[in-house]
């Protein structure tokens, strides 16, 4: 892996590792203005790894969920979510990840999933492949809904189109779970299921999911279809299920 994948997972690392010293543990939870809970972990491990990135990048821009933006101006952007899944996290549930993406100017070039209470991670740079474990991974190659396995993290959809069109998809999906937050989106690019939806994001939640997802031979969209700004909501599929998926959930929104 190049340097700057490197990079990535040493710094997702850094913020996963401080993270674990709170996972499992009796903490205090603040409910953030948009109604989402954080903690002093999740701020803990943004420190971290932005302290790490300040010393290794110090031109860089860094924008992270909890504590803002520094270096507006730069070419080079860091994205950083310490806890993706905080809802898992504070109630001891292992399926949340720590997140780092990086963009040249609007373009997601690398990114990093690290799930410290699992001990795996997943990353890519475009042009480089995904990789999971010191393994080269991509999507499955399952093409018929009937063996789909189809995740989401949250059932309570935005929309009643978007509920119902859900609705049908999972009925003729093989297997329905909310393995959700992050944790999809990786299973997705390991080829363990065919679709990860999300009904709202933030580019800290999504980022690293672009070129996991594209180099692992998937395709990421948003409901639209479009690719650019996700944060409206994420579709992750195999690339055999793609159209069928999206024909269904989209429709003629697109």
């Amino acid at each position: 892996m190049t340097d700057l994948l490197n990079a990535t997972v040493e710094a997702a690392r850094i913020a996963g590792a401080v993270a674990m010293k709170y996972f499992a543990r009796d903490i205090a939870i603040e409910v953030k203005p948009d109604g989402s809970p954080v903690t002093e972990a999740d701020r803990s491990a943004e420190r971290a790894v932005r302290d790490w990135i300040y010393e290794r990048f110090p031109n860089d821009s860094v924008m992270g969920e909890e504590l803002g933006v520094v270096n507006t101006g730069s070419v080079r952007r860091w994205i950083i979510d310490p806890i993706d899944g905080t809802k898992s996290f504070v109630r001891g549930v292992p399926l949340w990840g720590s997140l780092v993406a990086v963009a040249e100017k609007e373009t997601i070039v690398a990114g990093a999933v690290v799930f410290p209470a699992l001990d795996e991670w997943t990353a890519a740079r475009r042009g480089e492949g995904c990789w999971s474990n010191g393994a080269r991974v991509s999507v499955s190659r399952c093409a018929e809904l009937d063996d789909a396995t189809i995740l989401a993290t949250d059932l309570r959809f935005t929309s009643a189109v978007r509920a119902e069109r859900w609705s049908a998809l999972v009925a003729r999906a093989g297997v329905v779970r909310t393995w959700g937050d992050c944790y999809g989106y990786h299973l997705v690019a390991t080829g363990r299921a065919e679709c990860m939806a999300d009904d709202a994001m933030h580019e800290w939640d999504w980022a690293p999911f672009v070129p996991i997802i594209a180099e692992a031979g998937g395709v990421v969209t948003d409901w639209r279809g479009g690719t650019t700004e996700l944060s409206g909501g994420t579709i992750a599929t195999n690339a055999l299920l793609a159209s069928e998926i999206r024909d269904r959930l989209i429709g003629g929104a697109r």
